[in-house]
């Protein structure tokens, strides 16, 4: 067995200013020459909702590669370790192409993420499937959540690369109130969203439920990303406001989403919270 190799590490705390509110985030940096299977071995030990690696681009456009793990399996797209990475990779020295605007290559493709505002934002992938949901999987979400059929006031495919559907509800004390049944919602990963009365700081509470896994992430960017893809043209959400999540678990994560020329752009503040190094 090979020595291990001693590699920059960071552990940041993801939409919130506050180390412990947010949703947390393991970084390694020079990833280069770390096999696939090493990197799933430090995400499963990390059991963090996501670890992160970063390498050299392949893409020429891009400032940075990055490979995305859960504890069960890679990722070609997440929120909140796109804002994390990118901050972790600007900490250590990084330096884009262009001043404003960082380019980030993930296995969905190429992430812009501007830096020159009061905090980080990604534009929102394109969606890979939009449209109604189908009548089983409707369903069988009803029968998770606890709810009648009426409760829900709307539903849609919202999959940005995790394979989210979402619900909308009519409030978001209707939102808090969910105690999912883990068995009933199977592989499905769900986001479920509802209006906050009018003059509160959020627009919109949102939770996110992953079957696979059967946990609930504390505070999800590709979510809040798809979810303003469909709110927003649809409007039931205003072209810029601020969704909170993670409420439910003791957090307090806030997701900043505006709407730009067609495109979603989602902001979220990062802080540093572990520096040091990993052998791995």
């Amino acid at each position: 067995m090979r020595e291990p190799t001693r590699r920059p590490f960071r552990q940041v705390n993801v939409f919130s200013t506050d180390a412990v509110s947010g949703n947390p985030l393991a970084v390694v940096h020079a990833a280069d020459g770390l096999v696939e299977e090493r990197m799933a071995a430090l995400a499963r030990w990390t059991n963090l909702s996501e670890t992160t690696f970063l390498l050299a681009p392949k893409d020429p456009r891009a400032d940075y590669r990055v490979r995305i793990f859960t504890p069960t399996t890679e990722l070609p797209f997440a929120g909140h370790p796109t804002l994390g990475s990118c901050h972790a990779w600007l900490a250590a020295g990084g330096r884009p192409h262009d001043a404003d605007v960082v380019v980030q290559e993930c296995g969905a493709g190429l992430v812009r993420i501007r830096r020159g505002g009061a905090r980080l934002e990604f534009a929102a992938p394109p969606l890979r499937k939009t449209g109604s949901l189908e009548p089983d999987l409707l369903g069988r979400i009803v029968e998770a959540l606890r709810l009648a059929p009426s409760d829900i006031v709307a539903h849609q495919w919202v999959d940005n690369g995790p394979g989210w559907c979402a619900v909308l509800l009519r409030s978001a004390c209707a939102v808090l109130s969910i105690q999912p049944l883990w068995a009933a919602l199977g592989h499905i990963n769900l986001g479920v969203v509802g209006p906050h009365p009018s003059g509160r700081e959020a627009a919109f509470e949102v939770r996110a439920f992953i079957g696979d896994g059967a946990y609930e992430d504390p505070v999800t960017g590709s979510l809040n990303a798809s979810l303003a893809q469909w709110l927003i043209p649809a409007g039931i959400a205003p072209t810029a406001y601020v969704s909170s999540q993670g409420t439910a678990l003791g957090r307090a994560g806030r997701v900043h989403l505006r709407m730009n020329g067609g495109e979603v752009w989602v902001g979220g503040d990062v802080v540093d919270v572990v520096e040091g190094g990993i052998d791995l």
